[in-house]
């Protein structure tokens, strides 16, 4: 079985979608949960920079509501680099995109977050089986 994270990433608008849609419904205060799917999110979307600047918007905005001082910090300086990596095709492919990892370091995606692309694949598969 392959791991569709470790292969090329494609932004798939539809899965980035389901993703943010799925996070935007998360509890409001299951944390973990919502920060693997910004995570996810992030992965997903860091070949385009609109969404990828998203992304880091809406961590920085759970890193406030969290009051991790040291996750705001590291996402004001992630904001700050998206254009940067953007415009010089210098991207870590990967990369959680949280404080605690280095925003230059391309890596394959956890296991964790595969599983969650997984379980979204499954389900817009299944949506897209059901007539209209």
């Amino acid at each position: 079985m392959t791991n569709a994270l470790h292969d090329p990433i494609d932004f798939d608008p539809i899965l980035y979608a389901h993703l943010m849609k799925k996070y935007r419904e998360s509890a409001p205060h299951d944390f973990a949960d919502q920060w693997l799917l910004l995570e996810t999110l992030h992965v997903v979307s860091q070949t385009q920079f609109i969404p990828h600047l998203r992304v880091h918007d809406l961590m920085l905005h759970q890193a406030w509501r969290t009051r991790d001082w040291a996750e705001v910090s590291g996402q004001i300086l992630r904001l700050l680099l998206v254009p940067l990596g953007h415009l010089t095709g210098r991207l870590p492919l990967g990369n959680s995109g949280r404080s605690d990892i280095s925003p230059f370091k391309p890596m394959p995606p956890r296991r964790d977050m595969a599983e969650v692309v997984a379980q979204a694949h499954r389900t817009i598969a299944r949506a897209a089986e059901i007539p209209s």
